[in-house]
């Protein structure tokens, strides 16, 4: 492949997921492939991260975000991926943040802003639909969650069972797996992630996953308050990138709307890349 010029590119972390995001309103990235997406997010040969973001213009909303797995082609709503893009377009002077995303329409918060590291709230899509199963939960927030709850997760072999159960033959599509275990400040949850195919630091629609289907199974740890006659949960989640929280309306049903995913967006650095070279 030949590039006529270098690739300005940003990383961001939330909560450390990582993130390599091109600014792409002019179209100075649409000659980005699966293979050299794969190639700026390879942690030895590129730049490094769980995934790749897009900025991109939008004639329905203030931009559009392009969200594509480490291993290359497009994927589905990345959580964290979401605040770190909002974090990104208030870098560039952009003032509101409702944004276009593969799952549909999302809007964001900036609770804190600093050029380097922002707070956002970011809300997600509403869940009407849970499955359980014998061993765990099964929902959509974005992006397929298998929720699991297990003892001693810090010592849980994350890499093995969830590789194994992120093939498992009921999820014929595949499904990210999230281990999820109370502690007094609310929820520690890892996540194996499909894309990426292996553990991540932090997975926020994997978050928000566990922490609706905690909700469900009677977890304890969230704080319950009154809005409009609703109850509205909140859960904060403990990853091993940092932390995060996860609030939502729940109705008697076992509906969860107004779903929100809060935490925070950092900039790691910026650089020229030469595709060529990768």
């Amino acid at each position: 492949m030949t590039c006529m010029r270098p690739l300005h590119v940003y990383k961001y972390q939330g909560a450390g997921n990582d993130f390599v995001i091109v600014d792409n309103r002019r179209g100075e990235a649409d000659f980005l492939t699966p293979r050299l997406v794969n190639r700026l997010c390879d942690r030895r040969f590129g730049v490094g991260a769980d995934g790749l973001m897009t900025l991109c213009h939008s004639d329905v909303a203030d931009f559009e975000m392009h969200y594509y797995n480490a291993d290359g082609p497009e994927g589905t709503m990345c959580g964290n991926g979401g605040r770190c893009l909002v974090a990104f377009a208030a870098l560039m002077g952009i003032k509101r943040f409702e944004f276009m995303a593969c799952d549909g329409p999302h809007r964001a918060d900036l609770l804190e802003f600093t050029p380097d590291r922002c707070i956002v709230r970011l809300k997600m899509i509403d869940v009407d639909q849970v499955q359980k199963m014998e061993d765990g939960w099964l929902l959509e927030t974005g992006s397929t969650h298998f929720v699991q709850w297990v003892k001693d997760l810090q010592d849980f072999d994350v890499a093995g069972e969830g590789k194994r159960l992120r093939w498992d033959k009921r999820f014929p599509k595949g499904a990210n797996v999230n281990f999820v275990e109370g502690v007094p400040e609310g929820l520690f949850v890892r996540t194996y992630e499909r894309g990426v195919e292996a553990e991540t630091w932090a997975c926020g629609t994997g978050s928000t996953a566990s922490a609706i289907a905690s909700w469900l199974r009677g977890v304890p740890g969230c704080t319950v308050s009154e809005e409009q006659g609703k109850r509205r949960v909140r859960y904060e989640v403990r990853t091993l990138g940092g932390r995060l929280a996860v609030d939502f309306l729940a109705e008697d049903d076992g509906r969860c709307h107004d779903v929100y995913l809060t935490g925070p967006a950092t900039r790691v650095f910026e650089t020229d890349i030469d595709p060529d070279r990768l």
